[in-house]
């Protein structure tokens, strides 16, 4: 009786009761869990649509920026989003067994194979699935590891010296010098995931359209994140995952794709070490690579490290490998284009270190891992590049536990995302100086040590705690080595001496517009 009289009531007046529902519903976001006492940009408070559009916007790490300038160390970026710009609050975000987990934003992320994600390390939510993932893969990316890596890395870096005197060099053509990085780390990463170039560098193109794919792939995933649900509706649609599987759909993912024909080559060798181990007596020159590892890791670890979980870790490796390592190594070189003085001042470093044998004087000039640790001005551009331009441009999400956490003093209810963004702990004052926004790397090598501690500790660069970027190590060896290698085999110089490269915050703030131009540079005096 009551249904039939309140249903006429609805349908006279919807539009009265469309209205209410609406604006009850951005009330209640506005005051959700008390989180209204929190500034930010005024919408932010009612809808995740304005950080949505904020991050579609591509420059949203200055608008976080600006807002923890103008409004402290808490800012809310939506009714549910808190971030948080104060460093101490990394370990307690970050830190182990503080119940934290990632967002819905990650699997936004996941890659698909026959209509069912792939979750990897990077991208799963699930913290026990990603410990026993971690415990299988951990020792392939150990630092200790490196010394098996170096001789992959060393000869992508050879290939990639001798193409770039080449096709630029020696030719003085104008080289986009972003996108030449980027192939040399996609070659890397063949090199150390299946040991084999993937033809990126030495046929200079974009090898299956693969880096084009993840430049838009990443563009959607950034503000796609902001509100998981639209990767429901699209991407990630049920229907048409369900349709993949039974086989109505042949859509393919092409990151899945790429690294399974890439796998597929060497299908009989893999098998047999997930039979029988690697063998003992097995050696390999140029280094073991990381496919090998993850199959051994599935013989050691049958019951977890199926054929899936290898497939997601060689896709992994393509995602994250060589987009972050690209953009670092285009920050090292251009504030070093931008800011002559330290450019001279490490060409300075590096001849002296040749000339005193710090640094073995090769024909190909190419600098080993253990004497670029040894050079404290190139340690210091790379840490202050960075500290200035960290490939991350959003917060790293987490979700507070059902209890709830006090951070730094502030209780921040249970369900709440809270996170840190890079670019904002990079800009501490108190941590880093008075000019955080300038480049300048003596501030690493003039901090007192209590200084340079906390320095190191606020980098958040490659994450914290224990979703720290599993794949850091192999990126700093292919920086450390690539960095001074180039240096020494050229002289670079902007296109135009003025310009100024641009910026795309895709989740990755890449960087787009770089232009150079090679000079073969003449061996130094053989002392300084």
């Amino acid at each position: 009786m009551l249904l039939n009289e309140v249903i006429p009531l609805l349908v006279q007046y919807w539009p009265v009761v469309l209205v209410s529902v609406v604006v009850g519903h951005l009330i209640h976001n506005k005051f959700w869990n008390g989180l209204h006492k929190h500034p930010g940009h005024w919408l932010a408070a009612y809808t995740n649509w304005w950080r949505f559009w904020d991050v579609w916007g591509r420059k949203h790490e200055w608008t976080i920026i600006r807002l923890h300038r103008e409004h402290g160390d808490i800012v809310r970026l939506g009714p549910n989003v808190l971030s948080f710009a104060d460093p101490r609050a990394i370990k307690i975000i970050y830190g182990l067994n503080k119940g934290m987990v990632k967002s819905d934003f990650y699997p936004v992320q996941n890659a698909v194979s026959k209509g069912r994600r792939l979750q990897s390390l990077f991208s799963t939510t699930n913290e026990d699935y990603h410990a026993k993932y971690r415990r299988c893969v951990n020792n392939a990316f150990a630092m200790s590891s490196l010394v098996n890596y170096e001789p992959l890395v060393t000869s992508t870096l050879s290939v990639f010296l001798d193409k770039t005197e080449q096709l630029y060099a020696s030719t003085s053509k104008t080289c986009n010098f972003s996108q030449w990085l980027q192939y040399f780390a996609f070659d890397v990463i063949g090199d150390l995931t299946w040991s084999k170039r993937l033809g990126f560098v030495e046929e200079n193109r974009d090898v299956d359209g693969i880096i084009a794919f993840l430049g838009k792939f990443l563009s959607y995933a950034g503000p796609i994140g902001q509100m998981p649900i639209l990767d429901l509706i699209l991407e990630k649609n049920p229907i048409r995952l369900f349709a993949q599987r039974i086989g109505l759909s042949n859509t393919v993912f092409p990151v899945t794709l790429f690294a399974q024909t890439r796998s597929n080559e060497r299908a009989g060798e893999i098998q047999k070490i997930k039979a029988y181990g690697v063998p003992d007596d097995q050696s390999n020159p140029r280094g073991v690579d990381l496919l090998t590892k993850f199959a051994q890791a599935a013989h050691d670890h049958p019951e977890f490290m199926t054929d899936t979980q290898v497939l997601a870790s060689c896709t992994s490796m393509v995602f994250a490998g060589s987009e972050t390592t690209a953009i670092s190594l285009s920050s090292v070189f251009y504030f070093l284009l931008k800011h002559p003085r330290v450019y001279a001042k490490l060409m300075h470093e590096l001849d002296s270190a040749v000339a005193d044998g710090t640094i073995e004087s090769r024909a190909n000039r190419t600098v080993s891992w253990s004497e670029s640790q040894r050079l404290p001005y190139l340690d210091a551009v790379i840490q202050e590049s960075f500290r200035v331009h960290p490939a991350a441009g959003l917060i790293l999400e987490r979700i507070v536990p059902p209890q709830g956490i006090d951070v730094l003093g502030t209780f921040v209810p249970g369900g709440t995302i809270v996170g840190c963004n890079a670019w904002v702990l990079h800009r501490r004052p108190e941590v880093f100086g008075h000019d955080v926004d300038a480049f300048r790397p003596e501030r690493w090598i003039d901090a007192s040590p209590e200084q340079l501690k906390l320095m190191k500790a606020t980098m958040f660069q490659f994450g914290a705690g224990a979703r720290t970027c599993i794949g850091r190590n192999i990126s700093l060896l292919e920086v450390y080595k690539l960095v001074p290698s180039f240096l020494r085999r050229f002289e670079i110089e902007l296109e135009r001496p003025d310009s100024e490269w641009k910026t795309h915050n895709a989740w990755f703030v890449r960087q787009t517009e770089f232009n150079t131009r090679f000079r073969p540079r003449k061996a130094p005096p053989s002392s300084i």
